[in-house]
C-alpha cells in the first residue's frame, strides 16, 4: 500500500515538472520572438529609414535576430542599381526578401533577369513594381515578362507578347489585361499576375463573372471589385442566392451583404455557427450585425478562438461586450503576442495604483500600435526602474 502511494506521489510530481518545463519553454519562445521583433524594428528604422509605425507593421510579417542576412540582401540590391527609394518600396511590399540567401537564391535570379533586359533601369523599375516575382523559381522569367508587358501596355495602350504563352498563362495575361482596360490599377493587377488565383483564369466563365460584377456596380479601381469577382466566379447563381438569403435572415439587406463580398465565401454552416456563438456569449443580434459590418472576416473565426478571447477580454479584464462589438478587430489579435503582454502591463499599473479610475478603453490598450501603447502606458513615467519593470512585463523577460 505504501509503495502504491509513493508511486502516485512521484507520478504527480513528474507531471507537474513536465507542466512547468512546458510553461518555461512557451515563455522562452515568446520572449525570443519579441526580442527578434524588437531587433527587426530597430534594423528597419536604422538601415532603411522606416518610421517606427511602418517598421513595427513589417516586423509582424518577418523577424530576424541579427543583421548579417538582411545586410547581404540590401548590399546585393544596391550593387544591381536599385535606389534607396526602390529598396524601401521592395521591402515594404515583400519583407520576406530580407530572409532569402543573397548568394545562393537572390543573386542567381537577378543575374538571370539582367541577361534579358535592355537596361539596368528596366530591371530595377520592373522589380520595384512587383518584388514578389523574386519568390518564383522556374517561372521567374515568364512572370517578369507578364509584369513588363502590363507596364508597356500602360505606356503604349497595346501589348506585344515577349514570351511564348499557352494555356493558363495566356488566359491569365488576357484576363489581367481586360481588367487593366477597365481601370484596375497596377497595384491590384500585379499581385494577380504572380498568384495562382483561379478567378482570373478561364475564358467564358471569367467573362460572364466580370460582366455580372460590373452590372452590380462595383468600382474597378477598388479591391472590393476583385473580391466580388472572386466570389462570383467561384459560386453558381443558386449558391450565391442561398448565401445572401442566410444573411437576410440575420437582418442584413442585399446591399449590406454585397458591401462585403468576402462574407459570401463563408459556408452557411460557419455563418450560423458564428452567429450562434456570438449570441451565446451575450452579444445581441444588433451587436453581431455591427461586428460583421466593421470586420467581415470575424464571421469566419473559429468558435474556440472567439470563446477564448471573449473569456479573457470580458471576464478576466473587465471590458464590456459592447466594447468588443465596437472594436471587433480585437478578436483577430494574437493572445500571446499582443493581448496578454499589454493587459499584463495594465494589471501591473492598476496593482500599483497608477490607474485609479475605471479600466482604460479597449481602443487605447489593444487596438493601438505597440509604439502608441508604450508611449501611453510605459514610457511616460519618470521612474526609470518602473519603466524597466513595465518593459520587462511587456516583452515577457
Amino acid at each position: 500500500m505504501f509503495l502504491i502511494v509513493v508511486h502516485e506521489i512521484l507520478g504527480l510530481i513528474k507531471r507537474r515538472l513536465q507542466k512547468c518545463r512546458l510553461s518555461l519553454n512557451v515563455t522562452s519562445f515568446s520572449s525570443a520572438a519579441r526580442k527578434g521583433q524588437n531587433f527587426t524594428v530597430s534594423y528597419l528604422v536604422d538601415s532603411l529609414g522606416f518610421t517606427p509605425k511602418l517598421a513595427e507593421s513589417i516586423s509582424k510579417k518577418v523577424s530576424f535576430n541579427n543583421k548579417c542576412n538582411p545586410d547581404s540582401v540590401l548590399n546585393l540590391l544596391r550593387t544591381h542599381g536599385f535606389t534607396d527609394s526602390q529598396i524601401s518600396t521592395i521591402i515594404t511590399d515583400y519583407p520576406l526578401l530580407l530572409t532569402l540567401d543573397a548568394d545562393k537564391s537572390l543573386a542567381p535570379k537577378l543575374q538571370a533577369l539582367q541577361s534579358k533586359v535592355s537596361s539596368p533601369s528596366e530591371l530595377t523599375e520592373t522589380i520595384s513594381k512587383v518584388p514578389k516575382i523574386l519568390s518564383k523559381d522556374r517561372s521567374l522569367s515568364v512572370y517578369y515578362g507578364f509584369v513588363k508587358e502590363v507596364m508597356e501596355a500602360d505606356k503604349s495602350s497595346k501589348v506585344e507578347t515577349l514570351y511564348p504563352l499557352r494555356g493558363k498563362q495566356e488566359n491569365k495575361l488576357r484576363n489581367v489585361l481586360a481588367l487593366r482596360d477597365l481601370g484596375v490599377p497596377q497595384r491590384l493587377l500585379f499581385p494577380l499576375l504572380i498568384s495562382e488565383c483561379p478567378h482570373i483564369c478561364g475564358k467564358e466563365k471569367f467573362q460572364e463573372s466580370l460582366k455580372k460584377v460590373l452590372e452590380m456596380g462595383f468600382d474597378p479601381t477598388t479591391p472590393k471589385f476583385l473580391e466580388a469577382l472572386r466570389v462570383v466566379k467561384g459560386l453558381n447563381k443558386e449558391a450565391m442566392e442561398e448565401k445572401v438569403n442566410v444573411y437576410k435572415r440575420l437582418g442584413f439587406t442585399v446591399e449590406d451583404v454585397w458591401r462585403f463580398p468576402q462574407c459570401i465565401g463563408v459556408s452557411e454552416k460557419n455563418i450560423l455557427n458564428s452567429v450562434e456563438t456570438f449570441i451565446g456569449l451575450g452579444f445581441s443580434r444588433e451587436d453581431v450585425a455591427m461586428m460583421v459590418k466593421r470586420l467581415p472576416p470575424c464571421i469566419g473565426y473559429s468558435v474556440e478562438t472567439v470563446k477564448k478571447k471573449i473569456e479573457f477580454v470580458v471576464k478576466e479584464m473587465g471590458w464590456t461586450l459592447k466594447a468588443v462589438a465596437s472594436y471587433p478587430q480585437v478578436l483577430g489579435y494574437s493572445m500571446e503576442k499582443r493581448m496578454v503582454p499589454r493587459c499584463n502591463v495594465i494589471k501591473a499599473l492598476i496593482a500599483k495604483g497608477l490607474i485609479r479610475s475605471e479600466l482604460p478603453p479597449v481602443s487605447t490598450v489593444l487596438v493601438c500600435t505597440d509604439q502608441d501603447f508604450l508611449k501611453r502606458y510605459v514610457r511616460k513615467h519618470d521612474d526609470d526602474e518602473l519603466v524597466a519593470e513595465l518593459m520587462g512585463i511587456f516583452t515577457g523577460e
